[in-house]
């Protein structure tokens, strides 16, 4: 038998959504913006800086695109900014919504927990339309010593909000260290979710799954083992 007090938490970023789609609406907002001063084609722009975010010059796509067509590179710092603090164009798939539903029809309390900088994060929240989905959503980067995940303060925290014991709670996060590691540190049972990175074989995680619906099944067989074990 299930605790009656349970819950699932889950990472956002390549978890709940993948974290491409941020990065390509971060993209366009720049390549949208650089339309609007420069006169440079949108779509080009765009494609300038997808394309380097497929090269070696991964992390400096905006540097890139300035260099391809000829954009002082005055403009960074501004670029920086638009592609930090953009209003980002995303959404959650039928099947997250959906099985974020079932957890709770279910009884089960749900939550976020995500590293990254609070006011960022936030907006990647309301843009997803998370917050009637989910029962808590915690930055934890605004925990204790505010160095986020896998530092313990953030999972006592969420544990705190959803009113449920750590040992009782099943935590779902692509990350090895900062979701699986961070989880079991803190006395969570761990899920490794490789829906939109694989990652490596390796986890310390007790199951890994490559779909979200998969996500209420697992949680329950895991809960009920230890149930079962506590009772026996």
């Amino acid at each position: 038998m299930l605790p009656e007090r349970r819950a699932v938490v889950f990472d956002l970023d390549d978890t709940l959504y993948p974290y491409r789609r941020f990065r390509l609406s971060g993209f366009l907002a720049v390549a949208r913006h650089l339309a609007t001063t420069r006169g440079l084609d949108a779509r080009l722009g765009f494609a300038a800086l997808v394309g380097a975010s497929r090269s070696a010059k991964r992390g400096r796509e905006i540097q890139a695109c300035l260099e391809q067509h000829d954009v002082p590179a005055a403009d960074l710092p501004v670029l920086l900014d638009v592609l930090r603090h953009h209003v980002p164009r995303l959404r959650l798939s039928r099947a997250t919504i959906g099985t974020l539903a079932n957890l709770r029809r279910d009884g089960w309390r749900v939550g976020v927990l995500t590293n990254g900088q609070p006011t960022i994060q936030a907006r990647k929240v309301e843009a997803l339309g998370l917050a009637p989905l989910v029962d808590a959503v915690t930055y934890a980067m605004s925990c204790g010593r505010g160095v986020g995940k896998p530092d313990p303060e953030p999972f006592a925290a969420i544990a705190r909000q959803l009113g449920v014991p750590p040992a009782q709670i099943v935590f779902v996060g692509d990350d090895e260290r900062c979701d699986v590691a961070g989880a079991l540190a803190a006395g969570m049972q761990a899920i490794r979710c490789a829906a939109w990175v694989p990652g490596s074989r390796s986890t310390a995680a007790r199951g890994v799954i490559d779909r979200l619906t998969q996500v209420p099944a697992v949680a329950h067989a895991f809960l009920e083992e230890g149930s079962n074990r506590h009772a026996a």
